[in-house]
């Protein structure tokens, strides 16, 4: 059996006396789209927080490709090939939608404190910026300042900078957030093209999405996660009923 692109082995994250990660584990295999699903306060975002870096678990270990990153900064995740999008939107909204994208490159390359610069100048720079860019569904919208899109489109440009990062990985956390249906239907149309080439980690309030784009789910309910299956066997499971798929959304 192959071994887990991606592994969370006990981890544990308190806050006083709030243990918001509980001993929680894992498995994320290569290739694979992963959904992790769970009511609000869950532990979702704390969880994909502690696994890009940004918070430091007080328990437990997390394993990228093998080797143990539970130390690693996020700076030297995001270069092994660990890229997150975030539930707000966090594009520059002053700049355009390939200005985005290449601070994205230019941050990938580790030149991120000369900020625009030179990337103006850089060619190969400007060309992986459009790449990202076209990979969205964006290449038309590419000289648009990123305040005059809509928010869909503005979800679909915080994607393309995910991508310019070429990472091995994306954590994508509620990238439906905010969005009507048909955003909502463009976007799982995009990720299902890019699952094709990518590693996901998808954290998601839209079962629609969830079940059409996840090869497996993980439920977590009060920083644990209670179970791992299928699609099918998750819809099928009376204690995912009971703890999640039963309660109404907001």
């Amino acid at each position: 059996m192959s071994k887990p692109f991606l592994e969370v082995r006990n981890l544990v994250k308190r806050f006083g006396g709030l243990a918001a990660t509980n001993n929680c584990s894992l498995e994320v295999m290569r290739g694979e789209t992963h959904a992790l699903i769970g009511p609000n306060g869950a532990g979702k975002t704390t969880l994909i927080s502690q696994l890009q870096g940004q918070i430091r678990p007080d328990e437990g270990h997390i394993f990228l490709d093998g080797q143990d990153i539970t130390e690693t900064s996020m700076e030297r995740r995001a270069l092994s090939g660990m890229a997150r999008s975030f539930q707000i939107s966090s594009v520059f909204p002053k700049f355009t939608a390939i200005a985005n994208a290449a601070l994205a490159v230019q941050a990938r390359k580790g030149d991120s404190f000369r900020f625009l610069g030179a990337a103006w100048l850089d060619r190969a720079m400007m060309d992986e910026a459009r790449e990202a860019i076209e990979l969205v569904g964006l290449g038309d919208r590419a000289e648009v300042l990123a305040q005059d899109l809509s928010h869909g489109e503005r979800r679909q440009l915080e994607l393309a900078m995910v991508l310019a990062m070429r990472p091995s990985l994306l954590l994508l956390d509620e990238p439906m957030a905010g969005m009507g249906k048909q955003d909502s239907a463009r976007m799982t149309r995009l990720l299902a093209d890019l699952k094709k080439n990518y590693t996901i980690l998808l954290v998601e309030h839209d079962m629609n999405a969830v079940f059409a784009l996840a090869d497996r789910v993980s439920v977590l309910v009060a920083g644990r996660t209670i179970a791992t299956g299928s699609p099918a066997d998750i819809r099928a499971n009376d204690d995912v009923k009971a703890a999640y798929l039963g309660h109404r959304q907001h």
